[in-house]
C-alpha cells in the first residue's frame, strides 16, 4: 500500500477517515453501554443471577483491557483496517451467542469474551489512534475531542432504541437490532483503516515496540496517568451496569434508566468536544484531575439526595459532560510524552489499567449489592478513590521522555 503524508490528505480523505472512526466508535460504545438495560430481563428469562450478569460484563471489560495492548501492537505494526474489520465480525458473533445463550456460561462467552475482544478492536483506543495519525499537530486535540464527541452519539440513540424494542417486542429483538447495526459498522471500520496509508515521520532514532513499552513504564508521569485511568473505568462501568437496577429498586419506570443513558450520551458529545478544545489550550493533567474529582462530587450528591426522575436526569447530564472527555486528554498526553509511532501500544497499556477498574466497577458493584442488599458501599468506594486519583493526576510529571526531548532539541518537529 502506497503511503501519503498527513499534510497531503485532501479534506475529503480526512473527513472519510475521521467519519469512519467516529461511526465505528459510536456504535461500538453505544451497544456496549446499553447492556445494563437487559439485566432484569436476562435474570428473569435466562435464569442467571445479578452476580452472573455482573461477572459477564466484568469479564468483557477485563478481556478488553488485557487484549488492548496486543491489539495496539498489531495495529502499530500492520495497520488498523484488519483489526477494525475483524473486531466488527467478532462483535456480531458475540451478540449472536448472547442471543441464543441458555446458561450463564454461554452468555459469558458471548457478552464477556467475544465482546471484550471486539471492543479492543473497534472502540476508543483504536479510534483515537486513527484520529491522532490523521489530524495535523495543530488540530489534533480538537480532532480527538470531535471524534470522541461524535462517537458519543451512539448511546444517545442506541439506548432508547433498545429500551423501546425491549418493551414492545422483547429483549431478543433488541439484540437482533444490535446485530443489524454491524452492517453499518463494517464500512465505517474499513474507511477508518484509511489512516494506515499515512506515513509517520521518523528521525533515525530507531525504537522497537519493546523499547517503547519500557520507555513508557519508566516514565513516572505515565504511571500516574495509567493508574488514575483505573478510576475512570471503575466509576463509569459501575454506573452503566448498575444504574438501571438501582432505579428499579427505587421504584422508577424502566424508561428513566434508558433516558438517563441517552442524556449521558447527549451531554457526552458536548463534554468530549469541550475537553478536546480545552486540552489544546490548557493543562491536560489539571483538566483530567478535575474530571475525576468532579465526578466524585456529582456521585456523592446524587446518592445522598432522594432519588427521582428529575434528579436522575440532572445527574446524567452532569456525568455525561465528564464521561469521555478524558479520552482526548489521555491520548494527547501520551502523544506529548512519547510521540505517535507506538501510540496504540502505549495507550493500550494505560487502557488495561482503565479496564481493571471497569472490571471492579461491574463485578464489585454487583457483589456488594448481593452481599449487603444496597449499593451504598459501592458508590462510597467509587467516590473515595476518585478524589484520590484526581488529586494524584494533577501532580503528574508531563515532561516528555528523554528521546522526545532530544528530538525536539535537534529541531525536528515530529507529528505529535
Amino acid at each position: 500500500m502506497s503511503s501519503i503524508k498527513q499534510e497531503d490528505l485532501s479534506r475529503g480523505q480526512t473527513m472519510l477517515i475521521l467519519g469512519g472512526a467516529a461511526i465505528m466508535l459510536s456504535l461500538a460504545m453505544g451497544i456496549r453501554q446499553s447492556w445494563g438495560l437487559f439485566q432484569p430481563h436476562l435474570i428473569r428469562d435466562m435464569g442467571i443471577t445479578a452476580a452472573d450478569f455482573s461477572l459477564a460484563i466484568a469479564l468483557q471489560n477485563i478481556v478488553w483491557g488485557v487484549t488492548q495492548p496486543f491489539v495496539g501492537m498489531f495495529a502499530d505494526r500492520y495497520g488498523t483496517r484488519l483489526i477494525a474489520l475483524g473486531g466488527t465480525i467478532i462483535y456480531a458473533a458475540g451478540l449472536l451467542i448472547s442471543l441464543y445463550a441458555h446458561s450463564a456460561l454461554a452468555f459469558t462467552l458471548g457478552a464477556g469474551l467475544c465482546l471484550g475482544i471486539a471492543m479492543s478492536c473497534t472502540a476508543s483506543q483504536i479510534a483515537m489512534n486513527v484520529t491522532a495519525r490523521t489530524a495535523s499537530a495543530a488540530q489534533r486535540s480538537i480532532a480527538l475531542g470531535s471524534v470522541s464527541a461524535l462517537g458519543s452519539l451512539g448511546i444517545a440513540f442506541v439506548s432508547p432504541m433498545a429500551q423501546s424494542l425491549i418493551t414492545s417486542s422483547g429483549w431478543e429483538v433488541a439484540i437482533v437490532a444490535f446485530i443489524g447495526l454491524m452492517v453499518v459498522m463494517l464500512p465505517a471500520a474499513y474507511f477508518a483503516g484509511g489512516s494506515d496509508r499515512i506515513a509517520i515521520e521518523t528521525t533515525g532514532i530507531a525504537q522497537s515496540a519493546g523499547e517503547a513499552v519500557r520507555e513508557a513504564l519508566g516514565h513516572p508521569g505515565y504511571m500516574i496517568l495509567a493508574t488514575a485511568f483505573f478510576v475512570c473505568g471503575l466509576q463509569l462501568t459501575f454506573l452503566t451496569t448498575h444504574l438501571p437496577t438501582y432505579l428499579a429498586l427505587c421504584g422508577m419506570d424502566p424508561t428513566v434508566g434508558s433516558t438517563a443513558l441517552a442524556v449521558i450520551g447527549f451531554f457526552n458529545v458536548i463534554g468530549s468536544y469541550l475537553f478536546g478544545w480545552l486540552g489544546g489550550r490548557y493543562s491536560k493533567r489539571f483538566l483530567l484531575g478535575g474530571i475525576y474529582v468532579l465526578r466524585s462530587l456529582f456521585i456523592t450528591t446524587y446518592f445522598l439526595l432522594p432519588p427521582s426522575p428529575t434528579s436522575t436526569l440532572i445527574f446524567a447530564a452532569a456525568m455525561g459532560t465528564l464521561w469521555l472527555g478524558v479520552v482526548p486528554l489521555v491520548t494527547g498526553l501520551v502523544v506529548h510524552l512519547f510521540g505517535l509511532r507506538y501510540l496504540a501500544t502505549i495507550s493500550g497499556i494505560a487502557f488495561f489499567s482503565h479496564q481493571l477498574g471497569s472490571f471492579l466497577g461491574a463485578w464489585g458493584g454487583g457483589l456488594m449489592y448481593s452481599m449487603f442488599g444496597s449499593y451504598e458501599l459501592a458508590w462510597k468506594s467509587a467516590v473515595a478513590i476518585g478524589i484520590i486519583a484526581g488529586l494524584a493526576q494533577m501532580t503528574m510529571n508531563t515532561r516528555p521522555s528523554p528521546r522526545m526531548e532530544r528530538e525536539r532539541a535537534s529541531g525536528f518537529q515530529p507529528a505529535s
